[in-house]
């Protein structure tokens, strides 16, 4: 089963992910895995998020390479082993992202549909996908605006991509609100996993 946890920068995602690889309730086997990766490809989508100038466009490829890559070398392979894999992070923070820079930066019509239509042929879905809910302006406050994907416009059209998401597909989601303490959104996040396992 391929678990993805995802929302906004500052929701908690990270923290989460730590928590669940030190919880004796998860099985031993599973895979523990996020994107961008730690492969040349993420350094090199990781240096396109330090860089304010980056092209979009080119950017939304960077991520792409990386995501097969991930694919190819890390999910597939666990996925065919029988093995539980929990990625921070995966094909819906593309979606959501590269589809708000490409609504600045494109005269695309739907860019959240172009990019889905992009992976499209060869993305393997998430089972579940644990959505940390959280408003943009507390998103920002906590991520700490850091790079160019963190201020607050810039995450409420990120949001906006994300709803469309899970209207698209609700029973894949499922929504853990991130306002909570992280003892609870913790608890949410570990209770929806193993009922789904």
């Amino acid at each position: 089963m391929l678990v993805t946890l995802e929302g906004l920068d500052g929701t908690g995602k990270t923290t989460v992910w730590d928590r669940l690889r030190a919880d004796d309730a998860v099985p031993a086997d599973t895979v523990f895995t996020r994107e961008p990766t730690e492969s040349w490809y993420g350094e090199a989508v990781q240096r396109s998020i330090d860089d304010p100038d980056a092209d979009s466009l080119a950017e939304l490829f960077l991520y792409t390479a990386d995501h097969a890559a991930h694919l190819a070398d890390t999910v597939r392979p666990a996925l065919r082993e029988g093995r539980l894999v929990v990625s921070d992070r995966y094909s819906d923070s593309r979606y959501a992202y590269q589809g708000a820079t490409l609504a600045d930066a494109t005269d695309l019509p739907d860019p959240l549909a172009y990019v889905r239509e992009v992976h499209a042929p060869w993305t393997r879905p998430p089972d579940l996908t644990v959505y940390l809910d959280l408003d943009p302006e507390t998103a920002a406050r906590r991520s700490g605006a850091t790079n160019k994907f963190e201020t607050a416009d810039y995450l409420a059209d990120v949001q906006t991509n994300y709803e469309r998401l899970v209207e698209d597909d609700p029973e894949r989601f499922v929504r853990v609100d991130a306002t909570q303490s992280p003892e609870t959104v913790y608890a949410a996040v570990r209770e929806a996993i193993l009922e789904r396992r």
